[in-house]
């Protein structure tokens, strides 16, 4: 046989050869690959070594079964009580009816996504801005039972919904700023007064006490003194108030200490 023949026909069945050796596909333990003959969706294939025959079978898309994450915001919307915010999410979702995420959706992960924003955008316009800031695990249930209503049709589960941010317009932010202020400083108000109260009721308690003890009294006021003296220095002049209590006062001065508790005996008449 003429060699230019034998070469020609070698080429031809290599050729043939990989053309049929690129049917074969590698897929990784979490991936699913959907198959089309002439058209017509014939199932699934995977994990491991499949065989997608050339020119008469393909496949579109390859699935992950793995859980996926997406980030969205949305565009500046308002609550209920009329509060312009921005939220920034994340939200967890899975494929779980693979057939239904072939063939229920073009692009099962973006319009996952936009059914996630315009939900939110929804969820966000029935709150208000307390909820919104304070409640955002409920805030982010009620999205994702809504969501994962709406991509059921296509397959999909959505496991959890996030907030992660809750943007506002800079003059809502002093506004709130100038509030939780005044509120601090109400409540430094309010501690001082109590304060003020709880020291007027005990000193009210103490005088009552000094009134039924004089001896008390002039303890208590000989204390203050001492601790006067402890804490000034050496060239301090103190001043002691006239109005001292009866009965025996000042108990130190120019002839030094006279005795606290005890009573003058008054000399007996001589027979």
């Amino acid at each position: 046989m003429n060699p230019i023949v034998l070469g020609l026909i070698a080429f031809v069945v290599l050729i043939v050869v990989i053309i049929l050796l690129s049917g074969i596909r590698i897929l990784k333990e979490w991936e699913r690959a959907p198959v089309l003959y002439l058209g017509r969706y014939k199932g699934l294939k995977g994990p491991g070594i499949i065989y997608v025959p050339p020119f008469i079978a393909r496949v579109p898309f390859i699935i992950s079964t793995r859980l996926q994450v997406v980030s969205f915001k949305t565009e500046q919307t308002l609550t209920r009580d009329n509060v312009p915010v921005v939220v920034d999410a994340v939200m967890y979702f899975q494929p779980a009816d693979l057939e239904k995420v072939v063939l229920g959706a073009e692009n099962f992960r973006d319009a996952t996504e936009l059914a996630a924003q315009t939900t939110l955008r929804e969820v966000i316009g029935q709150a208000v801005f307390d909820e919104m800031l304070t409640e955002r695990e409920k805030v982010g249930s009620i999205a994702r039972g809504i969501i994962d209503s709406k991509t059921e049709v296509w397959g999909i589960k959505v496991t959890s919904v996030e907030i992660r941010d809750v943007g506002i317009p800079q003059v809502l932010q002093d506004a709130m700023s100038r509030q939780a202020q005044a509120e601090r400083e109400r409540r430094a108000r309010v501690t001082l007064a109590t304060a003020e109260f709880e020291a007027a009721q005990k000193m009210i308690e103490a005088a009552n006490l000094y009134e039924k003890s004089h001896e008390a009294l002039r303890l208590r006021w000989m204390n203050i003194l001492y601790e006067i003296g402890q804490q000034s220095s050496t060239n301090t002049i103190m001043l002691v108030p006239s109005s001292m209590p009866e009965a025996g006062w000042p108990p130190m001065g120019m002839f030094g200490f006279k005795e606290i508790g005890k009573k003058e005996t008054k000399p007996q008449p001589k027979e």
